[in-house]
């Protein structure tokens, strides 16, 4: 599926949903920090993104402030439905791992590792 213009260059639908041009970022992306309050300087470091990208991303977020939610909670929605699914899924193969004896080398680490933990412990 192409692009979709919008009125806003920096945000078109792809068949990701609404994305920032020019990168793999969706709107559902910015709004996962918009949601949590992080203001615009961070989302737009955190995510990479130019001035003028974040600018347009939270203006085009604020003028369809209604469709974008609604978007972004079938997003959320599809998320949980997929992590419950592979959680599932791997369940059975993630407890014959947990059950499996451990390498002969990992004893070591294991060791090395309890002991800078105890030298930390200590220190504090």
């Amino acid at each position: 599926m192409a692009a979709v213009a919008t009125p806003h260059p920096t945000v078109v639908r792809t068949e990701r949903g609404l994305t920032i041009a020019g990168t793999r970022i969706t709107l559902y992306d910015v709004m996962d920090y918009v949601t949590v309050g992080w203001p615009p300087e961070l989302i737009r470091d955190r995510l990479n993104l130019t001035d003028q990208q974040i600018l347009e991303a939270m203006a085009y977020i604020s003028a369809h402030q209604t469709e974008i939610e609604a978007e972004y909670q079938v997003v959320l929605q599809d998320a949980q439905e997929n992590r419950q699914y592979w959680e599932a899924h791997n369940r059975e193969r993630l407890a014959q791992i947990a059950a499996l004896p451990p390498k002969p080398d990992q004893d070591a680490l294991r060791a090395k590792l309890r002991a800078w933990k105890d030298r930390l412990e200590k220190a504090e």
